[in-house]
């Protein structure tokens, strides 16, 4: 093999690795658990955060989340709650859960804005969703969802 066909060999080696390197994933960006749930007509894969740490931490600082993610908050008891987005970059969706998993709310929240975006009633869950995606799934006030058993219970 001459110098020229080793040469294009390591550029299309190079390419391809390149080319995987840069492949989106589907994973989610933390250790968090996570369920599959249909959120109106969309099912997405949730990292679920249920503990206080994870519930602070949420999305902050990341950059991007795929469509089809996203994160779910579990409390311990219904109440009335507000989110904010100190050092969240992408701007989400928040669809607020009661206890009888019946859909209180959807609101928007953009990035870095620390101003707290309030449930209209007491919540168990939260949603969070990439922005847009509570529209493009269909969810409203008052939908009947089912939360998965793996985000049922916090853990305190």
């Amino acid at each position: 093999m001459n110098r020229s066909n080793r040469l294009q060999i390591l550029v299309a080696f190079a390419c391809i690795c390149f080319l995987i390197g840069c492949e989106s994933t589907t994973q989610p960006q933390s250790n968090l658990p996570t369920v599959q749930m249909k959120v109106g007509s969309k099912t997405y894969t949730l990292e679920v955060a249920n503990t206080e740490d994870s519930r602070t931490r949420g999305l902050m600082r990341r950059d991007s989340m795929p469509a089809d993610h996203g994160m779910i908050f579990v409390f311990k008891e219904p109440q009335k709650l507000a989110f904010w987005m100190k050092n969240t970059r992408i701007p989400l969706d928040i669809v607020y859960i009661d206890a009888n998993a019946k859909v209180d709310s959807v609101k928007q929240m953009q990035p870095y804005v620390e101003t707290g975006i309030w449930s209209e009633g007491p919540i168990q869950w939260a949603i969070e969703l990439n922005q847009g995606q509570a529209k493009e799934a269909g969810v409203k006030a008052g939908d009947q969802l089912t939360i998965p058993d793996g985000a049922k219970t916090a853990k305190e």
